[in-house]
């Protein structure tokens, strides 16, 4: 009997709107303490929201204020500066 591929999940992501596979995305979490992070594992605990591996992305995300919406949190531009060093030293995709 042959058996069925496993279904990749897919999510969102919150700049550019589309449907990506989930290991392909980066999550910015909020963790129960308040604190925004980057989560390359996908696996944190908190709330947490889908961005492309691409800078223009996360910058688009900031822009319009959609990790702030989604995580239901305020960011401040030190924070918003940290976590746009921190996808600009990841690899890129494209």
């Amino acid at each position: 009997m042959p058996t069925k591929p496993k279904k990749i999940p897919q999510r969102m992501c919150v700049g550019c709107r589309e449907m990506k596979d989930k290991p392909s995305l980066i999550r910015v979490v909020r963790a129960p303490d308040g604190a925004l992070s980057l989560d390359l594992t996908g696996r944190k605990p908190g709330r947490g929201v889908y961005l492309c591996r691409n800078l223009a992305c996360m910058k688009k995300a900031l822009k319009q204020k959609q990790i702030e919406r989604q995580l239901e949190v305020s960011m401040t531009s030190e924070v918003a500066a940290g976590l746009e060093k921190l996808m600009a030293e990841l690899p890129q995709e494209g």
